[in-house]
């Protein structure tokens, strides 16, 4: 039951970020090329490793709070409300191309990442420490959301 738990934590959020890379590629080289982008955004190289390993993080974070016995129902399924909000983020901004949906998006998203490792916290800090690197980078990619949307 351990082990497929774990596979569960582990698969879902990577779907979640496979299934937001097949918008992503079918706007990567058209549509997005041609947007108008601050200086400090990055090379689109960087994205697929940094959203892996963070949804690796997000795994074993997860992972971790459902192993506590006295673990709380509600921040374990806020966990997986706020996933899906993760992943509905790349259609939006990719497939639809709203840049100001995408941005209210992510920063419903950055909301649920502060509840959580707050919420995590208290059950099991170093599920919580799992989702730092996640906050850092969600905090980067509003403003680079935001920059995106203002500058089009």
């Amino acid at each position: 039951m351990k082990y497929l738990r774990l596979a569960i934590c582990l698969i879902l959020p990577q779907l979640a970020g496979f299934l937001g890379s097949l918008f992503t590629i079918k706007s990567i080289d058209n549509w997005y090329l041609y947007l108008n982008k601050p200086s400090f955004n990055p090379p689109n190289w960087i994205f697929g490793p940094v959203w892996t390993l963070l949804y690796l993080l997000m795994g074993f974070s997860i992972y971790l709070i459902w192993q506590k016995k006295r673990k709380n129902k509600k921040v374990f399924w806020i966990f997986w409300v706020h996933l899906f909000f993760n992943a509905i983020w790349t259609p939006i901004f990719f497939g639809l191309h709203n840049l100001g949906l995408a941005f209210a998006c992510i920063v419903l998203i950055w909301l649920f990442i502060i509840y959580l490792i707050i919420s995590f916290w208290k059950i099991n800090k170093l599920s919580s420490i799992f989702l730092w690197p996640y906050l850092l980078w969600v905090s980067f990619a509003a403003i680079l959301n935001y920059s995106i949307w203002q500058l089009n």
